[in-house]
């Protein structure tokens, strides 16, 4: 189904499309496509469903090319149960991708997605032409394996997450940040027909699995970086707890064709922070 150019994260409507792997998967499709220009496809972060993705954010992406924000198994409103692990996400991706038929595109990861987005590279490379990976770490990366900051790890991992844990786990302790903080909760509220449905306990706990067995410290897995090789654009906050920002060093020194960008007083959800400037950001790499 194509994308309709009316439309923004805040009125699109939920679309479903029935996969090869049995599982019916929720999606969004919207923005403005042009002939030269393929579909970003995004993959948001632990615990988050299609109303996580910031209306400014994904709404200033789309006034350059399609984007697809999806909910894979078992989260949302998409069924089946969330993995344990990232490559077992990451054929569900894949399947979704197969069943909207889609061949060639871009990916956008943010955390856990951009895991994920990794792993489509891998295993798909003739279909991905370029790669945005967004506050998120290569498989056996740095402090990833087990949140020891108490406050972190509290409010990540909750049974009942608020929308205000996010100035938390998202945004710097700065007044400026925490201010862009608050802004963008006000913007995640916009949407208020179609919401999707909330994350549960299960996909909380398939998730952090999946996450606890990538961020296993072990160098070797960096060499696997090496076989990407289309043009990647590798971002962050200054300051990410969350995985933190090291990890996206690691990924621009081990991917053979990375751009480095990192925003200051920022931390795991600097495309949060800086919606417009890093939308911008994204719209060149994609179009260069």
């Amino acid at each position: 189904m194509s994308s309709d150019s009316t439309h923004s994260q805040i009125t699109t409507p939920n679309l479903h499309v029935e996969a090869a792997d049995g599982v019916t998967y929720r999606y969004r499709r919207f923005g403005r496509p042009h002939a030269s220009d393929l579909p970003l496809v995004c993959l948001v972060h632990f615990r988050a469903n299609l109303d996580n993705w910031d209306p400014e954010f994904v709404d200033s992406l789309a006034a350059e090319r399609e984007v697809v924000l999806v909910d894979l198994a078992g989260v949302g409103g998409s069924t089946g149960a969330t993995p344990n692990t990232v490559e077992e996400m990451a054929y569900n991706a894949i399947a979704f991708l197969d069943a909207v038929r889609l061949t060639r595109y871009d990916l956008l990861g943010f955390s856990l997605g951009g895991f994920i987005a990794q792993e489509i590279a891998l295993f798909r490379p003739w279909q991905v032409r370029r790669l945005v990976l967004a506050g998120t770490a290569p498989r056996g990366g740095r402090d990833i394996h087990l949140y020891t900051a108490g406050a972190i790890r509290d409010t990540a991992f909750g049974d009942a997450p608020q929308a205000t844990d996010l100035l938390t786990l998202f945004f710097e302790k700065s007044s400026s940040s925490q201010a862009k903080g608050v802004a963008f909760l006000k913007r995640l509220a916009l949407r208020t027909a179609e919401r999707d449905s909330a994350t549960d306990l299960a996909v909380r706990d398939a998730q952090l699995t999946a996450i606890s067995a990538w961020g296993v410290r072990d160098d070797s897995r960096l060499q696997r970086l090496d076989s990407i090789r289309q043009p990647v654009l590798v971002a962050n906050g200054d300051n990410d707890e969350m995985v933190p920002t090291p990890n996206t060093y690691l990924l621009a020194e081990h991917l053979p064709n990375a751009r480095l960008s990192i925003y200051p007083d920022a931390g795991h959800g600097f495309l949060f922070q800086y919606p417009v400037e890093f939308s911008a950001e994204v719209n060149a790499f994609l179009g260069s």
